[in-house]
């Protein structure tokens, strides 16, 4: 297969997730009009950020007057989970030039990721691949992103229509097809559990880097104990 075949491949691995992220991102665009952003500011978001949660967050917290330095450093606090994705790539991408790591991980999401890794785990990893599936997502996300905010003043909010929960939803079904083991059961079940004392006891988000860290424990404790 040629370099023009896996990312051809990578392009058409995301045509499931088109409803998926065509909603979510129609939906940071009604949210951004709303805050009172121009399509240029809300689209420009889109393609320098790239990344959905942080700039839902983003908006909200634009919309409750917080200050830019909290901002910050919350955004940051939510797109922490990239590093242990970045992690994860790792060992399939450090051989590939200090360029293609530098261009991957800007385009990496979660989306990109699970189609990714999921990939990788059962065929030769290649960079034409995921920069297919990378760039056909980011592609999609700023197209969408721009149709939602020249939609805003028509739909209204989007918890109207329920597009909040369109890619969550999508997620799950790329993620279900993943957990083939008990210990995969077990890391699930304890993230899930994570995520809720932190989403009760924990300031703003800080719920998703608790959760992730101590699920990714949980699962190296696990592989060690297999190992064993």
């Amino acid at each position: 297969m040629s370099n023009a075949d896996k990312f051809l491949e990578g392009i058409k691995a995301v045509t499931p997730l088109t409803l998926g992220v065509a909603s979510f991102a129609i939906a940071y665009g009604l949210l951004a009009r709303k805050a009172g952003l121009s399509l240029f500011s809300l689209t420009l978001m889109s393609l320098s950020v790239f990344a959905g949660a942080a700039q839902f967050l983003t908006i909200s917290m634009l919309i409750s007057g917080t200050p830019f330095i909290l901002i910050l450093f919350t955004t940051f606090v939510v797109n922490s989970r990239y590093l242990l994705m970045s992690a994860s790539l790792g060992s399939y991408t450090r051989k590939w030039g200090t360029g293609w790591q530098i261009l991957l991980s800007f385009l990496l999401s979660d989306e990109s990721y699970a189609l990714t890794i999921s990939y990788f785990m059962k065929n030769e990893p290649n960079k034409y691949y995921q920069l297919g599936v990378s760039l056909g997502l980011y592609i999609e996300w700023a197209i969408f992103t721009l149709i939602g905010g020249l939609l805003g003043s028509f739909l209204g909010g989007p918890q109207t229509w329920g597009l909040d929960f369109a890619l969550p939803a999508t997620f799950i079904v790329i993620i279900l097809p993943m957990i083939t083991t008990w210990r995969h059961v077990t890391v699930c079940l304890a993230t899930a559990v994570f995520s809720t004392i932190g989403l009760v006891f924990l300031p703003t988000k800080w719920y998703i880097p608790f959760a992730t860290v101590l699920g990714t424990i949980v699962g190296g404790v696990l592989e060690f104990w297999k190992r064993k």
